[in-house]
């Protein structure tokens, strides 16, 4: 299969509902159940495919794609007509394949309308500790699971000082018993001394979320943010983490131009950041608080997936950037989006 009609069936594949599995069918490996990202609040099972791979939803009832086994050989149909004729189900270490990936704590003091993860139970993060981490990490790498990355996220619980304080306690942990793994971080920080310590507790690779290329539905989808606060401590990270080791996720879909991400992901790159462009998925957790701030949104096509994603790497290219050599977070596991040098 073409480079590019791999890419068009990724972004389809993403974007498109879940897949229902059939009548009894029990999956190789166990599900894994997100808090955080574009499948918050979903169990959902990784499908990989020519190269590339999508964190997909899962279930019995109903879905936009059908998982089929002929003899242990997979495949996914679209509404009954052919779509995949062979995919493979990759185990999941925690949320992602050969990463560890955590949520801390998906409460937060902030509203931000597209975020599922304060709406969920308050046990979906299951009480994490530093300790609990590491237990959880240990018993991965002794059953046998290939751990190469270690990542973090987290609401902001009390104060930003607060949540890094909290950040920085599990690096320090986690950098104690797995030296050799990278660790990866996304918290949000409110100075250039919070980038430092996570830096000095141990962090490989940081990824602060400008979110929008549009201040004013930034303004409309995190109201209690400042935009050029993170723009600047996307600058602060740059000189202390270097060229490369920064990330910074922008969701598309919420009414912004093509032109307005592409000016985005010139500004990110020339500051040596590294753009994760995120197509918007609207959950039920999502849709009111979303309707509210802007109104009802378009779906993301996967050509405009293609397009823009394409666009990015010729950007990133003249910057001297690759997400390919990133070592943490979701250009690593690359389940939910298109990543520019893997995908593209």
């Amino acid at each position: 299969m073409e480079k590019d009609l791999i890419a068009l069936k990724k972004s389809e594949l993403a974007l498109g509902g879940p897949v229902r599995l059939p009548e009894g069918y029990l999956l190789p490996c166990r599900l894994s159940r997100s808090t955080a990202g574009p499948g918050a609040g979903s169990a959902g099972a990784v499908f990989s495919f020519e190269g590339t791979r999508v964190k997909k939803a899962v279930r019995y009832d109903s879905g936009d794609f059908e998982l089929h086994d002929r003899d242990g050989t997979l495949s996914l149909t679209k509404g009954g007509d052919p779509f995949l004729e062979r995919v493979t189900v990759e185990p999941v270490v925690y949320h992602s394949p050969e990463q560890a990936f955590f949520n801390l704590d998906q409460r937060c003091i902030y509203h931000c309308a597209f975020c599922a993860s304060p709406r969920l139970g308050n046990d979906a993060t299951k009480n994490l500790t530093e300790g609990k981490i590491v237990s959880m990490v240990r018993k991965a790498l002794d059953d046998g699971l290939t751990v190469n990355a270690i990542s973090l996220t987290s609401g902001v619980v009390g104060s930003p000082r607060e949540t890094v304080d909290r950040f920085v306690t599990c690096i320090k942990a986690l950098n104690t018993e797995f030296p050799g793994i990278p660790i990866g971080v996304e918290p949000y920080v409110s100075s250039e001394e919070d980038i430092i310590r996570l830096k000095e507790a141990g962090a490989a690779e940081i990824k602060l979320n400008i979110e929008s290329p549009s201040r004013e539905i930034f303004a409309k989808v995190c109201p209690e943010l400042e935009y050029d606060g993170i723009l600047d401590r996307l600058g602060d990270s740059v000189k202390v983490f270097g060229r490369g080791n920064v990330q910074s996720n922008m969701i598309y879909g919420m009414g912004e131009t093509d032109e307005e991400v592409l000016s985005m992901v010139e500004t990110l790159c020339s500051k040596g950041v590294i753009p994760i462009l995120r197509a918007l998925r609207v959950g039920e957790l999502s849709r009111e608080s979303l309707e509210s701030a802007i109104g009802r949104t378009s779906p993301v096509t996967p050509l405009r997936s293609v397009f823009l994603v394409s666009e990015q790497r010729k950007i990133m290219e003249r910057h001297g950037l690759s997400s390919a050599r990133c070592l943490t977070m979701c250009n690593r596991c690359g389940c939910c989006d298109l990543v520019p040098f893997k995908d593209i």
